[in-house]
């Protein structure tokens, strides 16, 4: 094989797929990126069995043919070297040869016949939405997936079409975060549970333009995901996902509306006395027409107060900072409405047409907190 690329082209097509390199694998294979060069197409493909992506690039096509070269270096050569056209060309023995400029690599690929091809899927139940939405609604709700691989389930997100929308909901044991958006077609009703590694790389590499469309093909097993000049296959979690309809609950007895980017500097300001170990709650004194928020730790200790519309019951709640942070970072509102019923009883936070709810555990609050 021989191929002549810009810079530009292989390092492109090199940082998307290679987020789908195994980074712990006894399979040698699943560390590289097959390059092959066919009928006018250069296409890079990574796969490591659970996630696989594929993209096309640009360049000329001297001598067809393929090989898989190990992902790291192929990857630091390319950023390395001079921003011109890149010579690469292998040997029937796997020696590959990159030139550019004055600059001669040598390095040992493997033939490829081995490396695990993309499954075949069939492109029916085809869902298209803009890729400005699709990113937007993983940045939404992916920081509330678990990492915890001992619940499955948890790690992954659950992609629900409801005639003309996409409702994706993900949860970790401690909160909740749905998000719902319209699309421009009504579709059958359909769900899956999608690795939440998956929605993270893929928001990776989406451009998030408007006027660009993704298009999802779902299956029993996979997901498909297809713009522009890459493929993107995943394979899907097996299982039926919690029901969040009976966590959730309309009553309420205490409603605070409060200005969102005041209530995130405070609460930012509190992390600052918590470590990322330190289960220490932000506690919540809310009476009237204000909110006392405290924090002590051993590190040192904050108070602040800030001014609510309250309506209901004085309450005193206690939750993670962090948690609270998460959410509302992710709120272009700018108010906010918060519902409570008690101190022991999860906080919603939700816009009136429920196009958003973050549902968040209290940390149980004793004297000793206050």
């Amino acid at each position: 094989m021989k191929i002549i690329c810009s810079k530009h082209q292989f390092l492109q097509g090199v940082n998307i797929v290679s987020k789908a390199v195994s980074t712990k694998t006894t399979m040698d294979i699943l560390s590289c990126i097959l390059i092959e060069a066919y009928d006018g197409h250069i296409k890079l493909t990574a796969n490591d069995t659970e996630l696989g992506i594929e993209t096309e690039i640009e360049g000329d096509i001297i001598v067809p043919g393929k090989i898989a070269l190990e992902a790291k270096l192929f990857s630091e050569i390319i950023k390395k070297i001079p921003e011109n056209d890149v010579i690469l060309e292998t040997e029937e023995n796997g020696n590959t040869s990159i030139r550019c400029e004055q600059i001669h690599c040598n390095i040992m690929g493997r033939t490829g016949d081995d490396f695990s091809k993309l499954p075949v899927i069939e492109k029916e139940n085809k869902i298209t939405i803009s890729q400005y939405d699709l990113k937007e609604v993983i940045r939404q709700t992916i920081f509330s997936v678990s990492d915890n691989e001992n619940n499955k389930l948890m790690t992954g997100e659950l992609l629900q079409i409801e005639k003309n929308q996409l409702i994706v909901t993900s949860l970790d044991g401690h909160r909740i975060s749905v998000r719902k958006i319209e699309l421009n077609e009504t579709y059958p009703q359909m769900e899956v549970i999608v690795p939440g590694k998956t929605l993270l790389e893929i928001s990776k590499i989406l451009s998030g333009e408007a006027k660009d469309f993704v298009n999802m093909y779902l299956t029993e097993k996979h997901i498909l995901f297809e713009f522009e000049s890459t493929v993107v296959v995943s394979r899907l979690l097996e299982g039926k996902f919690y029901n969040i309809n009976q966590m959730l609950s309309t009553d309420y007895e205490t409603k605070l509306t409060i200005n969102k980017m005041e209530l995130l500097r405070c609460l930012d300001r509190s992390t600052l006395f918590v470590k990322e170990s330190d289960k220490k709650p932000i506690i919540l004194k809310i009476e009237n027409e204000k909110m006392d928020l405290m924090i002590s730790s051993e590190i040192g200790s904050m108070e602040d107060k800030i001014s609510i519309e309250k309506e209901g019951k004085d309450l005193l709640i206690g939750f993670n900072p962090k948690f609270l942070v998460d959410a509302l970072r992710v709120i272009d509102e700018e108010e906010v409405d918060i519902y409570m019923i008690n101190a022991i009883a999860p906080c919603i936070i939700r816009d009136e047409n429920a196009s958003y709810l973050y549902l968040i555990l209290p940390i149980n609050v004793s004297n000793s907190h206050i």
